[in-house]
């Protein structure tokens, strides 16, 4: 009863702090919230296309999952082909992933064909409960360490499922409640391996062991379109703050994207603005790990502790950037262990 109250309050909480940007919504023209199985959904979701193609993308806003946003941190997109809907990722919470279905069919009424997952984090599959209640149960396909992660092997992707879920049903109550179920993956793939749907050539590519070990990318032959995952951060600042994300194997797999051949002309990340530059998309997350590997290298080389290494570190390029509060300091502090491990191995 206590859990219950306090969650209760918490919502009430939730709407209060949600109550700015709904008035601030309808001031600037912005639809109504909408109503989904899940609960409503407040904010804009603005759907976008890939100029000259059947390619559809939304985009979260930036910052960490919380009350104020809803959930909807991160991107998602689904290609519409004659054989069915492929999908990439499924958002934060199930009333999210209603909400991209609501869109694919303002699109097309082609059926679901399959749901293909970066990874699996929370912010990227509580949405999959809605593709499997309403959506007709389509195939979700994910890299073979998924599964750990639905059975609860923190080390499958750097991240503790039954204790985020916990976390996210109190964060994002009552989006994610008693309710949310994590839906595993129905097939999966241990390296690349390509498909065809409609006439139309996917190919998808296992990226890690990066920001997770299941860190995976679909390219869409036909039109040039990748989607990135969390491979690729724009727009704030990227999440390294896990014993199984691996930065050194992240930089290579940002130099293997950025010398795709051929260049895909467009590109959508996990997280920030899409991009019609390779280049440009990868800049900012590997910039961004360099610096860090960087400055906490140089600190691990001459023994000077990490409270130190941090407090002497110039994070001014970052500083404004969404999520460094939350995420800059934990970076820095797993990088610091990743080169000391390297270091004592080096040794």
């Amino acid at each position: 009863m206590l859990i219950c109250n306090e969650r209760r309050a918490g919502a009430r909480r939730m709407r209060w702090m949600t109550l700015g940007w709904l008035m601030l919504a309808q001031a600037t023209g912005f639809a109504e919230p909408v109503a989904t199985p899940y609960g409503e959904v407040s904010l804009p979701f603005e759907l976008h296309q890939v100029p000259g193609a059947p390619v559809y993308y939304v985009i979260g806003l930036s910052g960490v999952p919380g009350a104020e946003n809803e959930g909807h941190t991160s991107n998602a997109g689904f290609v519409v082909t004659d054989g069915g809907v492929v999908v990439f990722d499924a958002l934060g919470t199930p009333a999210l992933g209603y909400r991209l279905l609501q869109r694919i069919r303002e699109v097309t009424d082609q059926p679901i064909e399959r749901i293909v997952v970066s990874h699996y984090h929370a912010d990227h599959i509580y949405g999959l409960q809605a593709f499997k209640e309403h959506a007709g149960d389509p195939p979700v396909w994910a890299q073979r360490q998924a599964l750990g992660y639905v059975g609860g092997d923190r080390a499958s992707q750097g991240e503790d499922a039954g204790r985020r879920l916990e976390q996210r049903r109190e964060a994002l109550f009552p989006w994610v409640n008693e309710q949310t179920w994590i839906v595993p993956p129905d097939r999966t793939f241990e390296n690349d391996t390509n498909f065809e749907v409609g006439g139309i050539r996917f190919e998808l590519r296992h990226m890690g062991p990066a920001h997770a070990p299941g860190d995976s990318v679909m390219l869409v032959k036909n039109y040039g379109v990748l989607f990135s995952g969390d491979v690729i951060y724009k727009g704030r600042v990227p999440f390294l703050d896990s014993p199984e994300t691996d930065t050194r194997h992240w930089l290579e797999a940002l130099r293997q994207l950025a010398q795709l051949d051929p260049q895909p002309r467009f590109v959508i990340n996990g997280h920030g603005e899409p991009s019609d530059a390779i280049e440009e998309a990868v800049s900012v997350t590997r910039d961004y790990i360099e610096y860090v590997r960087s400055v906490m290298g140089e600190a691990v080389a001459d023994f000077v502790p990490f409270d130190e290494a941090y407090r002497r570190a110039d994070w001014s390029r970052y500083r404004d950037m969404p999520a460094f509060d939350a995420s800059n300091r934990g970076n820095a502090y797993r990088i610091y262990l990743e080169l000391e491990a390297e270091s004592l191995g080096d040794s």
